[in-house]
């Protein structure tokens, strides 16, 4: 799993930033109006309105992007019980004698699974528990593959069975790329940038007024930190405020259903 993202560090910074350079935007607006009134906001509408228009399509875009993915997530937990419910029910085709063996492996396994995906966000955790959830897969693979073989088997075990397994090994590789799947950093950066550079000109456009009108100043840089606090939220799950671990009930429950 990649490097995350710091969503408060990030929003700290642009929130100090913000306000930095609104108070430099607004000086320079009150030193340019002191020198050449007329012409302090000639020209600057077009540009302000590009700029700020740009930083919106960015936040839009990158929201909706945020969501999706956060929902995609969401919907693959269903999709790993489902896929191990499905392999677990298909046990019974097997011998009775080599069931008890491949039923303690499998609650073995989903806690593993589990227990990955708990241990966020201790990276070095989650790699050692990924590993063993790896390990009892190809347990199970091989006493399956073993077990469809043997006397007393369904003519049919290794048919239905070994696909199901099959699905049930290939969610985790979706489930880990869905994870590691996030916008290129250069996409934050450039939020960076422009919600600074949105912040300078609104200051500079601020500067005609005598007073610091501080509900707008607040209200402005607030809202733009927000709202991309909580793109960075959504784009990892396992950390912050907007978490996806109360969807992993559903593999507690089919545990549970194990015992």
């Amino acid at each position: 799993m990649n490097q995350a993202v710091s969503a408060p560090l990030f929003a700290v910074s642009l929130l100090v930033g913000m306000l930095l350079l609104l108070e430099a935007g607004r000086r320079l607006g009150v030193w340019r109006i002191s020198r050449d009134p007329a012409a302090a906001e000639a020209g600057l509408g077009t540009v302000e309105g590009a700029v700020f228009a740009l930083f919106g399509l960015l936040v839009a875009f990158t929201f909706s992007g945020a969501g999706e993915r956060f929902n995609s997530r969401r919907l693959l937990i269903a999709e790993e019980a489902n896929d191990i419910g499905t392999a677990y029910l298909r046990l019974d085709l097997l011998p009775e004698a080599a069931q008890p063996v491949l039923r303690a492996e499998f609650r073995d396994y989903l806690s593993s699974r589990l227990e990955a995906y708990r241990r966020m966000p201790d990276l070095a955790a989650v790699k050692a528990e990924l590993a063993r959830s790896e390990e009892l897969q190809r347990a199970i693979w091989s006493g399956a593959v073993t077990a469809t073989r043997l006397e007393g088997a369904h003519p049919d075990a290794a048919k239905l069975l070994l696909p199901a397994l099959n699905a049930m090994i290939d969610i985790t590789t979706t489930r880990t790329m869905a994870a590691r799947i996030h916008p290129p950093r250069i996409i934050y950066a450039l939020l960076f940038v422009l919600a600074l550079g949105c912040a300078l000109m609104a200051g500079y456009g601020m500067a005609a007024r005598r007073e610091r009108s501080w509900l707008h100043i607040l209200g402005f840089v607030v809202t733009a930190v927000i709202a991309i606090y909580v793109i960075l939220d959504l784009e990892y799950p396992r950390r912050g405020l907007f978490r996806i671990d109360a969807y992993d009930q559903v593999l507690v429950e089919l545990l549970e259903s194990m015992n």
